[in-house]
């Protein structure tokens, strides 16, 4: 500690814990000099630094005294206090950490100014344009790079889809629904309304007489029911959204890993993008520390999204969505899926 420093910690805290109080006149500069040994140049930079905080005042021929101050706080003794255990959970050994590690170590081998260019608001073209076109090798999805925009993770897209569709209309969850989802739409000031899930889906009475514009759906596997909605209710929820104008927000978390055979075919596939807001992640399919999703909106709804989001940053750093994207345009991520899938087919004809 630099020593004009240590002359103002002593007075500083000789006031604040009251050994001089308010207008008490402090040891002179010369005093200090004396008492310290220090030079007159380092006591009167301790004295300017205390003066500058409000601590004590110059008064012409008098010298320097304590100012007043309203609430006097004794620093308390630091408690003693233990580190926070590190836990590592026990995962699956299902996604090769290593062919990650090689793909980050790649895009920091052959990128250099484009990790520390800022990522437009939608997300960095390069990892939308891998989604774009993954979506239509795998699942068959037309779905155009400008549509899609990049978060972290469904919460926030959900936001997102808040900001886009307006707050102003009745949300329809499934009931029951996974926790989060209710817990974000109320936390944006939305009106949500339950709806009942029957072994098909939403039951019809329930849909038909909600009144809700935006209709929330997980129609694979459905969290916590389990319940996987049918092409005729999946069908049914498409042609509420186009009878009411309103919105569908498909939530196709784990819907890589549909078994058997093929992933089954999106409501967003099903309706041509024009009244779904597909929203999906890489938390299932990779991992949960992977927080990373996104979004494919209707075309009607770019110009909206623009002027709401606009100013706002991609919440993704730019580094991990060119790792992403890599992972994926390198065929890496379907053949984890592939293996992945394998494994769970595997473990069902064991049964």
């Amino acid at each position: 500690m630099k020593k004009y420093l240590s002359v103002y910690e002593k007075i500083k805290n000789e006031i604040l814990s009251g050994v001089y109080k308010a207008g008490d006149k402090i040891p002179s500069k010369r005093v200090m000099v004396d008492i310290t040994g220090f030079s007159e140049i380092t006591v009167m930079n301790a004295y300017s630094l205390l003066e500058s905080e409000g601590y004590i005042e110059a008064r012409e021929r008098s010298g320097y005294f304590v100012c007043e101050i309203d609430v006097i706080v004794k620093s308390a003794p630091h408690k003693p206090f233990e580190m926070l255990p590190i836990e590592v959970e026990p995962i699956g050994d299902e996604f090769e950490y290593s062919l990650w590690f090689k793909t980050v170590r790649k895009v920091i081998s052959e990128k250099d100014k484009e990790l520390f260019i800022k990522s437009p608001t939608e997300g960095c073209a390069v990892l939308r344009n891998a989604i774009s076109d993954y979506l239509l090798r795998y699942r068959g999805m037309v779905a155009p790079p400008e549509r899609i925009i990049i978060g972290s993770g469904s919460e926030q897209l959900y936001e997102t889809a808040v900001k886009i569709l307006g707050k102003d209309k009745v949300y329809g969850i499934e009931d029951p629904s996974y926790k989060q989802i209710e817990k974000v739409y109320l936390e944006t000031g939305v009106k949500i309304k339950k709806l009942k899930m029957g072994e098909e889906g939403i039951e019809t009475g329930e849909l038909e007489s909600s009144g809700v514009k935006v209709l929330h759906v997980t129609p694979f596997s459905s969290f916590p029911s389990g319940v996987t909605a049918t092409v005729k209710k999946r069908y049914e929820y498409l042609n509420y959204a186009r009878k009411n104008n309103g919105y569908i927000i498909e939530d196709d978390f784990a819907s890589e890993f549909f078994i058997p055979g093929n992933p089954i075919q999106s409501l967003y596939g099903l309706d041509g993008g024009e009244r779904v807001v597909y929203v999906n992640t890489f938390s299932k399919s990779l991992s949960p520390a992977m927080r990373i999703g996104y979004m494919i909106i209707p075309e009607s709804l770019i110009y909206i999204y623009k002027e709401k989001t606009d100013g706002f940053s991609c919440s993704v750093p730019v580094l991990d969505q060119y790792v992403l994207s890599e992972f994926i345009s390198s065929g890496s991520f379907e053949r984890h899926l592939s293996r992945v899938r394998r494994k769970m087919n595997k473990k069902v004809a064991q049964k």
